[in-house]
């Protein structure tokens, strides 16, 4: 178990710990997974998770005007501050499908309510895959019934869900966080997926966290937007966006804190833990981008605005010809310098610095030579590594995460749906 402790508007740390686990990790949570046929044969594909007991709900969604029925579906429930299952698939994205796309959502969640004795307005739906094929509900709501019968709360039920919600991504992906807050340990606990097609505004990805803290609906929807800002909305692999990014948020008291109703040391600290698990979940997916070698994270400093740090490191992170040196392992950072030029950031290329790993690629229009470039070389040679651009012109900064632009990312998506 990890242990860290960050200062909260100058009083006491807060003491965050973050350990192996996932959605099964907060009290009063169970999870399951099913096989349904959906579009992959031989695993998983559905993932339901429950609340023992009625949960206030957040929730985020893609900027995306062409929405999935899903997202439109469950934009409806979350108004209501509440919810307490979702069910998810893999292999089909069900967007693009028109009015059949709305049935399909509303029927699973009406079917999904009375499979488990809830109301039909607590039941979040959520779907990954292709886009533009028809949800074939009956297999799915056919491996809602099996999963239901497989609820459990052990780390083994959590894992079983975040790996059902896996589509190209190669492994699952999972966090664990623990605070005290409001007089009481308080856990969150989160699973993701997310591989390709992922850019901020958010990222593309379904992602599900779960917290036994007692938070009134505002301070939630307060806390996960932050949280939101600071990891999820840091994470690109290819610059696009997709049509069914989500992130839902449960909270069901069952730790017994204090509730947690205005901001304060006792909401920090629950803000901690959930950034702990959304960082954690957004540098995993960005580790294991669609044919990814190497995680890069890219770090700007010195800008005249954190806006114009967030443009250039953004810029950075999704230029195709910086993230195929990457893979190359090239440091030619050049191509860092005019992703940064052409940003839309202020900048002045002789006040500039460029950074692999500390090692000094560009100072001020003074170029590596050819002993720093062969350290540049070793650090590219890496599997994780942090390229820096210290502009020199303020106190503004970015950080973003991603990974480098390999032969593999193209053919996995050159033949997606075929």
């Amino acid at each position: 178990m990890a242990r860290s402790e960050v200062k909260r508007n100058g009083s006491a740390p807060a003491v965050v710990r973050t350990s192996a686990g996932g959605v099964c990790s907060a009290k009063g949570f169970r999870a399951a997974a099913a096989a349904a046929g959906i579009k992959y044969r031989g695993r998983d594909d559905v993932a339901l998770i429950v609340s023992d007991a009625p949960c206030r709900a957040a929730a985020l969604f893609t900027t995306n005007k062409v929405a999935a029925a899903p997202v439109i579906y469950d934009r409806g429930v979350v108004r209501s501050g509440s919810a307490r299952v979702i069910l998810a698939n893999s292999g089909c994205a069900n967007a693009c499908t028109g009015e059949l796309g709305l049935k399909d959502a509303r029927l699973s969640a009406l079917v999904t309510a009375g499979e488990l004795g809830v109301r039909p307005e607590e039941v979040l739906v959520a779907s990954t895959g292709v886009i533009g094929r028809p949800l074939p509900v009956d297999r799915l709501l056919a491996g809602m019934k099996a999963a239901a019968g497989k609820l459990g709360s052990t780390r083994a039920h959590g894992l079983a869900a975040a790996k059902a919600v896996m589509t190209t991504d190669t492994r699952p992906k999972q966090a664990c966080a623990t605070v005290v807050a409001g007089g009481a340990e308080v856990t969150v606990g989160g699973m993701a997926k997310g591989s390709g097609m992922i850019e901020p505004n958010m990222a593309t990805m379904l992602g599900f966290i779960t917290t036994d803290a007692a938070v009134s609906s505002a301070m939630l929807k307060r806390a996960l937007r932050r949280a939101v800002a600071e990891s999820f909305n840091r994470l690109v692999v290819d610059g696009d966006e997709s049509t069914n990014d989500s992130v839902f948020l449960l909270a069901n008291g069952a730790a017994g804190n204090r509730e947690i109703r205005a901001p304060g040391g006792d909401y920090e600290a629950f803000f901690l833990g959930l950034k702990a698990v959304c960082v954690s979940l957004a540098r995993q997916m960005a580790a294991d981008g669609e044919g990814a070698t190497r995680f890069v994270t890219v770090r700007v400093t010195g800008a005249r605005t954190a806006k114009d740090a967030a443009r250039a490191a953004r810029a950075v992170a999704r230029s195709p010809l910086a993230k195929t040196s990457w893979f190359g392992g090239d440091p030619n950072w050049g191509r860092v310098l005019a992703a940064v030029g052409y940003s839309g950031a202020e900048v002045d290329d002789m006040k500039a610095e460029v950074f692999y790993d500390g090692e000094t690629a560009f100072s001020r229009g003074a170029t590596a030579g050819p002993a720093q470039l062969a350290r540049l070389a070793k650090v590219m040679k890496k599997k994780a590594f942090t390229v820096s651009v210290d502009l020199h012109l303020g106190d503004g900064a970015a950080e973003i995460y991603t990974c480098d632009l390999s032969t593999e990312y193209v053919h996995i998506n050159a033949d997606y749906t075929t």
